[in-house]
């Protein structure tokens, strides 16, 4: 499968070219156009709990969408509810990928999109103690609020990121959930930053400009003001 983005980072959209009879899995709502003559099949995938599990907990949809092309090939173009970068993960099967909540938007049909408990820290930072894990062989495309940037840790390399601002890293990335102060409590108030996740290379981090729970309140602030 080859797959073309454009309008980024502002406005991206991929296209997923299918040879006949390939498959693509979909985020519900994620399709924007495609081709004549694909196949779709919205169904639970890998059943009701992992399904469920992937909903409630990991922040994605209970559905997914499957595109089947037609003998000759086809095309579906696939965009993000929120306007920003995408860009594309190349699994080969030796690295796995960890994706903050809501923001895979298609697959090959040979990578597994599961939801994994993260730990109790997670729940302290607002990531609801679950994160999508991308494993297998295939391409997995990310969207993000805001622009896309690339962190490459080197061995015990470090880098500090806000929990709001990271999107994915592969499983090769050890991290831990800090205070941005470290130790210091009263500081992190302050100054705004309340849990950083600390990363140890080696292998990349990416992160997002934007931050989503910044959009939300700020639209509950304009929203309030004007009642």
């Amino acid at each position: 499968m080859d797959i073309q983005t454009r309008h980024t980072p502002s406005f991206g959209v991929a296209r997923c070219l299918l040879s006949g009879g390939e498959q693509i899995k979909i985020e519900a709502g994620a399709m924007m156009a495609h081709s004549a003559g694909m196949h779709l099949e919205a169904r639970m995938e890998g059943g009701v709990l992992k399904s469920l599990k992937r909903s409630v907990l990991g922040g994605e949809s209970l559905f997914i969408s499957t595109y089947t092309a037609p003998a000759e090939g086809g095309w579906v173009d696939v965009a993000a509810k929120l306007p920003g970068d995408l860009k594309v993960i190349d699994l080969d099967g030796s690295t796995n990928w960890i994706l903050e909540r809501g923001n895979w938007l298609a697959s090959e049909a040979s990578v597994d999109i599961d939801t994994k408990w993260q730990g109790f820290r997670m729940l302290a930072g607002g990531e609801g103690g679950f994160m999508a894990h991308a494993a297998g062989v295939g391409k997995v495309v990310v969207a993000s609020y805001g622009a896309i940037e690339v962190l490459s840790l080197g061995p015990a390399e470090q880098v500090v990121v806000d929990t709001n601002h990271m999107l994915a890293f592969a499983d090769t990335v050890q991290y831990e959930l800090t205070r941005a102060a470290e130790g210091r409590s009263i500081q992190s108030m302050k100054s705004g930053e309340g849990l950083v996740f600390r990363f140890t290379g080696p292998g990349d981090v990416w992160i997002q400009s934007r931050n989503q729970q910044q959009l939300i309140a700020w639209l509950n602030t304009e929203l309030g003001s004007r009642e």
